[in-house]
C-alpha cells in the first residue's frame, strides 16, 4: 500500500489513485481476508459456455453471490451443477475489474445431503416422464433366446461372475463384456459410450451385433449409484435399438435407468435368469411336446385310416361302375355302319339336285330374265328430261350471280362514299387548313413553341407558313448555315397540294374499293 499513499497535491489532504490501482488494492484486500470460504446455497442462473468453465449464481432467500468454476474443475466434479440444486461451495472470494463485482471461484461442490441429490432426481423424472420416456408403448420385448449378449459392467467386480454363473447354469450363450466405471466422474460417459457402442457394431462385423444388453453394478450407497441416475444415461437406454436390462444396486435401490430401459431386475443375478431360459426345463417342455406331438400324429393317421376303409367299403366295385358304359358303347358300335350309309346317300342325292339345276338352258332362261329387268329400268332414264332439267338450273345459277355482282357493286360504291367524306373531313379538322387561313406552326428544338419565354429560350425557330418552312433565329447561325450550303443555292420548293387520284375503273372481274 505504501506506492498508493504519496503526498498530496498541495492544497489537497487526500491521495489521488487511479481505477487499476483501486481495483488491485480492493482484490488484495478481499482475497487476504476470504482466502478460503465454504458456501451453502442454493444455485440460481446456471450457464455452460463452449470454453469448458462454468459459471453459476449462489443464493439464499436474501442474498445473490456470483461464482465460476474453471474447466478444468469443472471436469473433475462428480455432480454436475444444475439450477435449483443446493450445494455447498468451497473456494475463495475474488475480484473482477472489469466489471466492478466480487465473486466466488470454486474449487470444489457438493450436493448438500441427500436431499438435494433426491429433489434433483425428482426433478429428472419429471422432465423425462414428461417427455415420454418411461411409457410402457416405448419399452421393447425380450428375445426369448438371444444368441448373444452383451453385459455393461465393471470387469473386475462380482456382478459380471454372477452373471456368466448363472447364465452358464441356465443356458449357455455368448457374452460380450464392455468395461465401464460403475461409479465416480467417469461412470455417466463410460455406460453411455458403452450402449451406444453396442447398438452401432453390425450384424455381420467382426464382433457379433448382442440381441440383448445387460447394464449391472452390485448394491451401493445413493452416492455411489449417482452415476445411472444421470440424464445421458437414461436418455441412452431410451434410445438403443438392442432390448436392454437394466440390473442396478439391491432390490431395493431403485435409479433412474430403471424406468427408461425395457426390464428392470432388482439383482444382477435376476437379469441373467430374465435374458435365457433354463436349458434343462427347456429340453424336457421340447421332449413333452414331441410326444404329444407324436401321439397326436398317431391318433390322427389311425382314425383316417378308418376312415378310408369305411369309405371304401361304401363304394361300389369297379367291375360293376364299367358295365352299363360298357354295354353302351357296344350299341353304338354296332348302329354307327348303317348311319353312315345312310348319311353318304343323303349327300349323294343332294349332289345330284345341285348338279341338275346347272343345265344350259336353265343358264339361258336365268340371263334372258334378268336382260329383262335390265332394260326396264334403262327406260326410265329419260335423256331428255334431265337434259332441260339442267338447262333450267343452268339460267337460275347465271340470275343469282347476276344479282350478287350488282349488290356487291352497290355496297363498294357505299364504301367508297363513306372514305371520300371521311378524306374530305380530315382535310378540314387538319392544322394545313388553319395555316392557309394565314396562321404559323413555330418549333424550337424540342417541339412546338407556345409561348415568348419558350422562343426566347430556343434561339433558333423554324416557322412553318401554308406555302413553305424559314428559320429564324440568333445571326449567327444563320452564318454558319449559309458557309456551310453549297454555292448554288437551291430555293425551298413551295408546297404542292398533291392531286387526289382518279378512281380506277373496275374491273369485270371484281370490284374496286376506292
Amino acid at each position: 500500500m505504501s506506492d498508493l499513499l504519496d503526498d498530496p497535491t498541495p492544497g489537497q489532504n487526500a491521495p489521488e489513485f487511479s481505477v487499476t490501482e483501486i481495483s488491485g488494492a480492493i482484490k488484495r484486500v478481499i482475497e487476504g481476508e476470504f482466502a478460503h470460504v465454504r458456501i451453502r446455497a442454493e444455485i440460481g442462473r446456471c450457464s455452460f459456455p463452449r470454453s469448458g468453465h462454468v459459471y453459476l449464481d449462489l443464493k439464499d432467500d436474501k442474498s445473490v453471490i456470483s461464482a465460476v468454476m474453471w474447466k478444468g474443475v469443472a471436469a473433475r466434479i462428480a455432480t454436475r451443477p444444475e439450477e435449483g440444486m443446493e450445494v455447498v461451495a468451497t473456494g475463495r472470494i475474488t475480484t473482477f475489474g472489469g466489471q466492478s463485482k466480487y465473486q466466488l471461484v470454486i474449487e470444489d461442490i457438493k450436493p448438500a445431503g441427500v436431499g438435494a441429490l433426491m429433489a434433483m432426481l425428482e426433478k429428472r423424472k419429471e422432465k423425462l416422464a414428461g417427455e415420454g420416456l418411461f411409457d410402457q408403448s416405448c419399452k421393447k420385448p425380450l428375445p426369448y433366446l438371444p444368441e448373444v449378449i452383451g453385459v455393461v459392467t465393471s470387469p473386475s467386480g462380482a456382478v459380471i461372475r454372477d452373471i456368466l454363473h448363472r447364465l452358464r447354469d441356465r443356458f449357455p450363450r455368448k457374452v460380450l463384456i464392455w468395461p465401464v466405471a460403475v461409479q465416480g466422474e467417469k461412470c455417466p460417459a463410460d455406460v453411455v459410450r458403452a450402449i451406444e457402442g453396442f447398438n452401432a457394431m453390425s450384424a455381420g462385423g467382426a464382433l457379433p451385433r448382442p440381441d440383448l444388453i445387460i447394464v449391472a453394478r452390485g448394491g451401493g450407497s445413493l452416492e455411489d449409484l449417482w452415476g445411472f441416475n444421470d440424464e445421458g444415461v437414461a436418455r441412452a437406454a431410451a434410445a438403443s435399438d438392442i432390448p436392454l436390462i437394466s440390473a442396478v444396486g439391491h432390490e431395493t435401490d431403485t435409479t433412474l435407468i430403471d424406468f427408461t430401459s425395457d426390464r428392470r431386475a432388482p439383482t444382477p443375478t435376476a437379469a441373467a435368469e430374465m435374458a435365457v431360459p433354463v436349458r434343462h426345463e427347456l429340453l424336457a417342455w421340447l421332449g413333452d411336446q414331441e410326444a404329444r406331438m407324436g401321439r397326436a400324429l398317431s391318433d390322427r393317421l389311425a382314425q383316417r385310416g378308418q376312415r378310408l376303409r369305411d369309405l371304401s367299403r361304401a363304394m361300389p366295385r369297379a367291375d360293376t361302375l364299367m358295365d352299363g358304359p360298357r354295354q353302351r358303347l357296344d350299341t353304338w358300335g354296332e348302329r354307327l355302319p348303317a348311319a353312315l350309309l345312310r348319311v353318304v346317300q343323303g349327300r349323294r342325292v343332294t349332289l345330284a339336285d345341285a348338279g341338275a339345276s346347272l343345265r344350259p338352258s336353265v343358264l339361258h332362261s336365268a340371263v334372258a330374265r334378268k336382260r329383262e329387268a335390265l332394260g326396264r329400268r334403262s327406260d326410265k332414264l329419260n335423256i331428255t328430261a334431265l337434259t332441260r332439267d339442267i338447262s333450267r338450273k343452268r339460267a337460275d345459277f347465271t340470275a343469282l350471280q347476276t344479282r350478287m355482282a350488282g349488290a356487291a357493286q352497290r355496297q363498294i360504291d357505299g364504301w367508297r362514299g363513306q372514305v371520300e367524306t371521311t378524306d374530305r373531313m380530315r382535310e378540314t379538322l387538319s392544322y394545313k387548313a388553319t395555316l392557309a387561313r394565314g396562321y404559323a406552326v413555330v418549333r424550337g428544338k424540342d417541339g412546338v413553341v407556345t409561348g415568348v419565354g419558350a422562343a426566347r429560350a430556343a434561339g433558333i425557330l423554324e416557322i412553318e407558313f401554308a406555302d413553305g418552312r424559314m428559320i429564324a433565329g440568333q445571326g449567327d447561325a444563320d452564318k454558319a448555315a449559309a458557309s456551310a450550303a453549297p454555292a448554288k443555292a437551291v430555293k425551298p420548293k413551295k408546297s404542292k397540294t398533291v392531286p387526289k387520284p382518279a378512281p380506277k375503273k373496275s374491273s369485270p372481274e371484281q370490284g374496286s374499293l376506292f
